[in-house]
């Protein structure tokens, strides 16, 4: 018997990416419900470094991983952390991630992520309009810095890719830095200024918003655990914790990393794994910076926000551990204060999980599974920057559109 459909599109997931895919339907006139057990923009899209990263068309993956990678598995003063018995119970994964450092492979993944990066603000914009959040917005740059001549040598030929994916920049000298930004205490080689990128004075707000003017336009809201997906003919049928089921034309899970756990979304198959991310904040020194300021060398950014100023990034490959590392908090305690001089202790530790792939690409397209189950999940570390055009890309799958751009490179069945 052909089930009774109620919604055209039903979104599992309330963080950027989930929001933006519900609220670019609903602009289409679809009608749209979206599911999440916690509240809008309270996971991953709560504690990010703020930036609206055009620029950040460079993976974690690189080259010099491979050669650094004893130092950085056994370093506690690195960006990157492991926790050893999560990475030997999942060697498949760090074999494949590696893999992905070759050069070759590097380049391939650059010039995707840069076509996607390029689409970013057309994404974004219109639902900035729509819910009326310039306010949260900040338009003015961001700011790499390096410590040492060697740090930047070695990131100038991934500088020169971004210039080739249509990134613009300024290099600055010491001077320059300290004219920008006369806050900052650490040893300073040199800056790169990159243009036109901006930054969100409160990241949750900013999903909270979008989320508020979904429902006013008549977009749903559950606050609820989707557990299993059945794909039936040309429909699709959720279940719920409660036990109660909601039908649906397609359903897309944008759960992030905890898109996994629900049965039928043809999630398992996939190498979807998790890039631990920590952050603190302080909250009386948002005055500190005037943008987010990436200490490259560190591999953090201090961003200033309305609640303050927050110290977020690094890496942890540790899944979804729920228990903060206290060795990831202490790095950047201790490096914010070589940045700013003595500032102290922390008002707020936060940990996440970023949905990551080891080829550091997105998954966003049709399920292996089943044309009517969507992906939208593995933005890694630019969730907030791509979640405008990934929702825009869902709505029009949703519609059976197809995108203004190829979207072949982020399909989720590269991996099966």
């Amino acid at each position: 018997m052909q089930q009774e459909v109620k919604y055209d599109l039903v979104v599992v997931g309330a963080g950027i990416v989930g929001v933006s895919c519900a609220l670019w339907a609903n602009m289409r006139g679809l009608k749209v419900l979206i599911v999440d057990r916690n509240e809008p923009g309270s996971g991953a899209s709560y504690g990010n470094a703020g930036t609206i990263a055009t620029y950040a068309c460079i993976p974690v993956n690189n080259p010099a991983i491979l050669s650094e990678l004893p130092k950085l598995l056994f370093s506690k003063d690195s960006p990157l952390g492991f926790s050893w018995t999560y990475v030997l119970r999942n060697m498949p994964w760090m074999i494949s991630f590696l893999r992905n450092c070759a050069p070759r492979r590097v380049e391939t993944i650059i010039n995707n992520l840069g076509i996607l990066l390029s689409h970013a603000d057309a994404g974004l914009d219109p639902l900035i309009e729509e819910a009326a959040c310039q306010d949260l917005m900040v338009s003015n740059d961001c700011l790499y810095v390096w410590s040492t001549q060697k740090g930047f040598d070695k990131a100038w030929p991934y500088n020169q890719l971004r210039k080739e994916n249509g990134v613009e920049f300024d290099v600055l000298d010491e001077q320059q830095i300290k004219d920008l930004e006369p806050n900052l205490k650490l040893p300073l080689y040199k800056g790169v200024r990159y243009k036109g990128a901006r930054h969100v004075r409160d990241p949750q707000a900013l999903v909270q918003r979008m989320h508020t003017r979904l429902v006013e336009r008549g977009g749903e809201w559950r606050k609820a655990n989707a557990t299993k997906i059945d794909s039936i003919s040309d429909s699709v049928k959720i279940t719920l914790e409660s036990g109660k089921t909601v039908n649906a034309s397609k359903v897309v899970i944008a759960a992030g990393a905890h898109g996994k756990s629900i049965e039928g979304a043809g999630i398992r198959q996939l190498p979807l794994d998790t890039e631990r991310g920590h952050h603190i904040s302080y909250r009386n020194l948002g005055y500190m910076v005037s943008r987010p300021v990436g200490w490259a060398d560190a591999g953090f950014y201090a961003t200033p926000m309305d609640t303050g100023l927050r110290i977020a990034g690094t890496v942890e490959i540790a899944g979804l551990d729920p228990k903060p590392s206290s060795n990831r908090i202490q790095y950047l305690t201790t490096k914010a204060n070589e940045m700013f001089g003595d500032i102290g202790e922390p008002d707020e530790e936060w940990l996440g999980f970023r949905p990551t792939f080891p080829d550091a690409l997105p998954a966003i397209g049709a399920a292996p599974n089943s044309k009517n189950i969507l992906h939208a999940f593995g933005h890694q570390h630019i969730g907030l920057t791509l979640g405008g055009i990934t929702g825009r890309i869902i709505a029009d799958l949703a519609e059976n559109r197809k995108p203004n751009f190829d979207i072949s490179a982020f399909d989720p069945k590269r991996f099966t």
